[in-house]
């Protein structure tokens, strides 16, 4: 049957899409990993259906304990996630992102604890039980109406926080046809609720949307902006979107560059550029500085900030960046405009964050605590 056959390919791609998200230094990132469980979540929600379809349930019902759990509730969770990732840090700090997965932790106690009953027969739930049974359902019933609308609403009032236009563009879409669907979801099991409504074809229709929610995932988010090795992308990219000027120190650059990996090298452009922020703006001056912060500026994911630096210097990141400061506080020990500095100062405005800090790098830079250099070096 075409249409289970196109259900299949959806599942199949969603599982890879997410595993190669979580696994490849290149994409995994904070944010992008919230979008490989939104493609694990659609991948189980569509092979429930599958399952529905071929009757499995009827054979092996403890399949039921798997297709009664509202996996739905999770898909507004991850995708508000993804996208306060992708924000300012300020902004970010102020989620508690645990509070999102309330719902679905509600609904999957309440479905497993009626399953052990009805699919599994460990106990019979008393008349009494039943009762409370139905109280909980109506309060699952209210999370459902508040809880998937507000989450939709709030993660298009947060994407304002998204400083790339790009970026934002298709963060945007994405939204909107997740919502759609999970309106359209909400709408149709309502329907089926009150007015008992056959929503069989409604439900496939669904599925198909669920299934181009994946492939369109794959094809704009990943393929298309940020994760593919693309040649001729590439080819642009070392030709015509990055010019570096070693005269005056400029970089002109595109604004969606696109990632690659070839044999990584001194000459990689964006180590190049890297170098140049560090030299020409005196990024490591910035005591927030984090691999984050970095790649937004690269246009690369943080993963492959980090091997594209372990793989040049044999650093980490951190390691990376406290080298420039070392160096910064030893020009100004050695520059006479400095000599009413102390020495925790010219720490602190090179971007250490404490003494203490500050001094155990120094020493392990240089060999000599900050103290034992500015003597050595009158």
């Amino acid at each position: 049957m075409i249409y289970t056959t196109l259900l299949n390919i959806a599942i199949f791609q969603g599982i890879v899409l997410g595993l190669i998200i979580l696994k490849s230094s290149l994409f995994n990132s904070n944010s992008n990993k919230h979008l490989a469980y939104l493609l694990f979540t659609l991948s189980i929600i569509l092979l429930n259906h599958v399952f529905e379809i071929e009757e499995a349930f009827t054979p092996y019902p403890f399949l039921r304990f798997i297709d009664h759990v509202e996996w739905v509730f999770l898909i507004p969770a991850f995708l508000f996630l993804f996208i306060i990732n992708r924000i300012d840090d300020p902004v970010k700090s102020k989620q508690k992102g645990y509070l999102y997965f309330i719902p679905f932790a509600y609904s999957a106690l309440l479905n497993i604890t009626q399953d052990l009953d009805y699919v599994a027969g460990i106990y019979t739930i008393p008349q009494s039980g039943l009762n409370l049974i139905n109280i909980l359902g109506l309060i699952h019933l209210i999370l459902a109406v508040t809880f998937i609308p507000f989450l939709s609403l709030y993660s298009y009032f947060m994407i304002r926080h998204i400083k790339n236009s790009q970026e934002k563009k298709w963060i945007i879409s994405l939204l909107t046809i997740v919502s759609s669907f999970l309106f359209a979801w909400l709408i149709t099991c309502l329907a089926d609720l009150f007015f008992q409504y056959d929503i069989s074809s409604t439900m496939s229709v669904l599925a198909l949307s669920a299934t181009f929610i994946i492939h369109w995932t794959a094809y704009i988010g990943i393929y298309k902006y940020k994760l593919a090795k693309n040649k001729d992308a590439i080819y642009n990219f070392l030709n015509k979107d990055l010019s570096i000027s070693y005269t005056n120190l400029q970089i002109v650059e595109n604004n969606t560059p696109e990632e690659y990996r070839e044999s990584i090298t001194a000459d990689n452009l964006y180590f190049q550029k890297l170098e140049l922020l560090c030299k020409d703006q005196h990024i490591y001056t910035d005591s927030t500085l984090n691999r984050e912060k970095v790649a937004e500026k690269l246009g690369i994911s943080t993963g492959y900030v980090s091997q594209i630096v372990n793989t040049i210097t044999g650093d980490n990141f951190a390691n990376y960046i406290n080298q420039y400061r070392v160096e910064a506080v030893k020009e100004m020990i050695s520059n006479s405009e400095y000599e009413n500095y102390n020495l925790l100062t010219m720490g602190l405005e090179s971007g250490f964050t404490s003494k203490t800090t500050f001094y155990k790098t120094f020493k392990k830079v240089t060999g000599q605590t900050p103290n034992e250099y500015k003597n050595t070096s009158k």
